[in-house]
């Protein structure tokens, strides 16, 4: 993931976690706002020490920071958004967590085309 997409600042992770808004499911949370910065997104990943220890919090987010990567273009943009981790998705084979982020991020309305994998829309002449 480009580091332009990144959100590394504790003003941005407060700002997002006071004034955005959230959803969450058994494995994620997703805390997102709009903000007309970033292009097309920014993306933060929260992974606390509960969850284990170092080596299992870093391989979470570089799995969850490639599972956007591989889905950035169906993100809606001009959004900043913050991925959070819980302890069930440390279980998790990668393609069991990427159905759970897209079903997290689908839920939360940030997916384009209400969340239908690309090429699937109607096209239009």
């Amino acid at each position: 993931m480009h580091r332009k997409l990144r959100l590394r600042n504790r003003e941005d992770f407060s700002r997002i976690y006071r004034g955005g808004k959230s959803f969450a499911n058994g494995q994620f949370i997703v805390y997102w706002s709009k903000q007309p910065a970033a292009d097309p997104f920014r993306l933060g990943v929260s992974a606390s020490k509960k969850i284990g220890n170092a080596v299992v919090r870093n391989r979470m987010r570089r799995m969850i920071k490639e599972i956007v990567r591989h889905q950035a273009s169906r993100i809606v943009p001009k959004t900043d958004l913050i991925l959070i981790v819980r302890k069930p998705a440390t279980a998790m084979k990668l393609k069991e967590m990427e159905k759970s982020v897209l079903h997290v991020l689908k839920k939360a309305g940030l997916l384009k085309n209400g969340g239908k994998p690309p090429g699937t829309e109607k096209q239009s002449d």
